[in-house]
């Protein structure tokens, strides 16, 4: 008994087939760096997966310092259905960055590492050590100043003349120092900041 049933050409049934792939391959869930993920059907969703996958490549960069800040963000702006992952990953940077902070055994070292960072151009890290000195010793005259060139050397004349007469009125010293001090040099056609460093004149 012959079929009476539709018979497709194979051209036919190839564009079926395609089309049925398509539409499956529509249905599933993004992939990313991170695993899978819902897709971003909205602007705010894809915003959100934008900054979550920014963290990530962070993390796998080994800047975890950065990676934990951007993953705290995520949570407080509302990571949505991400949350438990963002905070596994933000549990695994913490966990990192404890590893490699550096263990100083004065605040002095502190400061020739803050010193580093500054002239390897980490100005952020730099000014973390620098703060950090200050909340153990307010009266850290050489954290002042380092913040001072720090500022100076990233266009803040304001909080340069601020951080250099704090290092100055608590050590007099630093005016002398400053006055020979090259990283200064953008600073040199600031009136005030002149006559902090010769009020004499």
């Amino acid at each position: 008994m012959a079929n009476s049933g539709v018979r497709l050409s194979g051209e036919k049934r190839l564009t079926m087939a395609q089309t049925a792939k398509t539409a499956t391959a529509s249905k599933r869930s993004t992939r990313t760096i991170a695993g899978a993920v819902s897709p971003a059907d909205d602007p705010a969703r894809a915003h959100v997966l934008s900054n979550y996958e920014a963290a990530i490549r962070l993390m796998q960069e080994g800047k975890f310092d950065k990676a934990r800040a951007a993953f705290e963000k995520l949570l407080h702006a509302g990571a949505g259905d991400l949350a438990e992952r963002v905070r596994m990953y933000l549990n695994a940077c913490e966990a990192q960055a404890s590893k490699s902070k550096t263990v100083f055994s004065t605040s002095e070292e502190r400061y020739d590492y803050a010193v580093s960072l500054l002239n390897d151009g980490n100005y952020e890290d730099a000014r973390e050590h620098f703060h950090g000195i200050l909340k153990q010793d307010e009266n850290a005259d050489y954290a002042f100043y380092g913040l001072a060139v720090l500022s100076s050397m990233t266009g803040d004349s304001q909080t340069c003349l601020e951080h250099l007469t704090e290092a100055i009125r608590r050590n007099p010293r630093n005016r002398i120092q400053a006055r020979a001090d090259s990283d200064f040099q953008d600073m040199a056609d600031d009136p005030r900041f002149t006559e902090l460093l010769y009020p004499e004149v």
